[in-house]
C-alpha cells in the first residue's frame, strides 16, 4: 500500500531529551495509533511532522511531499486536532469556520454546515461556550471540511467521556473507508486502540519499540508465566524483560512462538499494548 505519512530516521534533541531515529510509516486507508507513555516524544514527532519544529535529522513525506521543500501542499493535505483546540474564544463557530476555508482551496461549505448539524453543534454559538468535547467536534469538523487526506489527532480523546471517544473512534474509522485517507493519532489511553487502530507505534523514551499491524502484536507478544528456570542463561534472549511476583516470574516475549516451543509447560497471555509498555518502562507514566 502507498504511504500517507513516511517518517526516516527522524532525529530532534532538547536539553535532557532527544528522538532518535524514528522510523515508520502510516499506509492508505488505515489508521495507526502513536502510543507511549507521558514523555516518550510522540507530540515532539507530530511537531516536527507538522514543521512546528525543526528536525536535526531524517526525513517525512506526507503523499511523497517533503514536509519542509513542499511545505504548503503538504499542510493542505493535513487536517490537525489537538487535545486542547485553541481558537478565539468571543467569535461564533460560523464566523471561524469562515475565516478558516480561505487557506484551504478545497474546503466543502456544505460539508462544514451538515458537520455541525449532525455534530449538534450551533453554528451561532461562541467558542467559549462548548464543553471540551465539543471544542474537539468543531475541531474535527474543521479537520474535515477541507478534504484533509491525513488527519493527525495529538491526544484526542483524552478528558473526554466513554461514550464520546467511541462516537469520535467511530467516525475515525469511516474517514478512511475510500482506501485513500489516514489517520495518526497519539494517546496513551491504549484501550482506544484495541478495537480501532490498524497499526500501532510504541515509543518510549525517544525511540520507536515497535511499529507493527494490531495483529502482529497479538500474536508476537506475550508475557510467560513460570519458575526460575525459564531464566536459564541460554533462553534469556526469548525475553525483553523480566518481573518477579509472589508466585514466580513473569518474562514478555516478541516472539511469542518460538516461547511456546522452549518452555511447553509455561503458562501463556496475550500481552496487551499497556501491558507491554509497563514491562519495558515500569516507572513510567501511564493513564
Amino acid at each position: 500500500m502507498d504511504a500517507a505519512l513516511e517518517v526516516t530516521g527522524l532525529r530532534k534533541s532538547y536539553k535532557g531529551f532527544a528522538l532518535k531515529d524514528v522510523s515508520f510509516a502510516v499506509p492508505q486507508g488505515t489508521i495507526m495509533g502513536l502510543v507511549g507513555p507521558n514523555g516518550a516524544g510522540k507530540t515532539t514527532t507530530i511537531k516536527v511532522i507538522l514543521n512546528l519544529v525543526r528536525r536535526q535529522a531524517g526525513t517525512v513525506k506526507v503523499f511523497g511531499l517533503d514536509n519542509r521543500i513542499e511545505e504548503k501542499a503538504a499542510k493542505i493535505r493535513i487536517g490537525f486536532v489537538h487535545e486542547t483546540p485553541a481558537m478565539i474564544e468571543d467569535i461564533p463557530l460560523r464566523d471561524i469556520a469562515a475565516a478558516t476555508a480561505p487557506f484551504y482551496p478545497k474546503w466543502d461549505a456544505q460539508l462544514c454546515e451538515g458537520l455541525l448539524r449532525e455534530f449538534e453543534l450551533p453554528a451561532g454559538k461562541k467558542f467559549k461556550q462548548l464543553s471540551h468535547g465539543m471544542k474537539m467536534k468543531f475541531s474535527l469538523a474543521l479537520a474535515l471540511c477541507h478534504g484533509a487526506d491525513l488527519l493527525i489527532l495529538d491526544e484526542p480523546t483524552s478528558g473526554l467521556d466513554p461514550v464520546f471517544r467511541r462516537e469520535l473512534l467511530e467516525r475515525l474509522s469511516a474517514v478512511i473507508q475510500d482506501g485513500r485517507k489516514a489517520v495518526l493519532f497519539s494517546t496513551h489511553i491504549t484501550s482506544d486502540l484495541e478495537r480501532t487502530a490498524d497499526y500501532v507505534t510504541l515509543m518510549l523514551n525517544g525511540k520507536v519499540v515497535f511499529s507493527s499491524t494490531r495483529d502482529e502484536i497479538r500474536d508476537g507478544w506475550a508475557v510467560v508465566k513460570g519458575g526460575r528456570e525459564i531464566l536459564e542463561p541460554s533462553r534469556r534472549s526469548l525475553f525483553r524483560a523480566v518481573r518477579e511476583t509472589p508466585y514466580g516470574v513473569e518474562a514478555l516475549t516478541a516472539d511469542a512462538p518460538a516461547a511456546r516451543s522452549a518452555f511447553p509447560s509455561a503458562v501463556f497471555d496475550r500481552a496487551s499494548i499497556e501491558e507491554i509498555m509497563l514491562f519495558l518502562n515500569p516507572g513510567a507514566s501511564h493513564d
